[in-house]
């Protein structure tokens, strides 16, 4: 998964995923303007396997994630000259640097931008109710082949609502290991590489805590969803 090379960053001229737009307007007489992304709803799914009594989630490399801590990376040489490390911020300054169109090689590890997700897709299928979206993901994500009508639709959120405000569903899936009928991993057409990870219930809210462990939202969310309207039902302890 972490087998990257040959990273550029380039300006977005189209993209079938996100439309950029600027709108203008008077809010209590004055007058603002605010840029944001056109993008699609989506689905998520937290998956609770009753065989193994663990949950079952993804974990992929993400780009933005990445570049977000390269960023990061290329500011810390200014943070080590101000303690008096000149010699050594210079050095790392010179590893770090890059310009746009040039490979990020140099930043940090690409374990970086790898994060722990909920089983997710876009709503980019019409015709297709949510629960039939979100079936095909766990389907094609994790393997598990769950009816549509034994998905348990938990809330809708609106997420990066700063810059696209679009709009997630959460579903609860309970699957068994007679549910699995493949490894999953996404679709390699589609260019997915995701790889299926398995949280044991006792184990969960101190992931969920873990700070060291990059993840979304959805995911904490989701485990403290379980925490106080499932985890009564198995009589076993979150570690809350």
């Amino acid at each position: 998964m972490e087998e990257i090379n040959n990273v550029e960053v380039v300006p977005c001229t189209q993209s079938d995923y996100l439309k950029p737009f600027r709108v203008h307007y008077n809010q209590n007489g004055t007058k603002k303007t605010w840029d944001f992304m056109r993008t699609h709803d989506s689905v998520s799914v937290l998956i609770f396997n009753t065989t193994s009594h663990c949950f079952v989630l993804v974990k992929q490399f993400r780009p933005a994630v990445y570049m977000c801590e390269w960023e990061k990376a290329k500011k810390q040489p200014n943070e080590k000259t101000e303690e008096g490390g000149a010699a050594e911020a210079a050095e790392a300054a010179t590893a770090a640097e890059s310009q746009e169109g040039e490979s990020s090689s140099q930043g940090p590890p690409f374990s970086a931008g790898v994060t722990y997700e909920l089983c997710a897709g876009l709503v980019d299928k019409p015709g297709l109710s949510l629960e039939e979206i979100a079936r095909q993901e766990v389907l094609e994500e994790c393997g598990y082949d769950v009816p549509a009508s034994k998905l348990k639709r938990i809330t809708s959120y609106r997420s990066g609502v700063g810059v696209t405000g679009s709009k997630q569903t959460m579903f609860y899936a309970e699957v068994s290991d007679d549910n699995c009928v493949s490894a999953g991993g996404g679709e390699p057409h589609e260019g997915e590489f995701i790889e299926v990870v398995k949280i044991p219930l006792h184990e969960a809210m101190l992931f969920a805590y873990n700070e060291r462990i990059p993840k979304t939202m959805g995911v904490i969310f989701s485990f403290i969803w379980f925490h106080n309207n499932m985890a009564p039902k198995y009589k076993i302890s979150t570690n809350v």
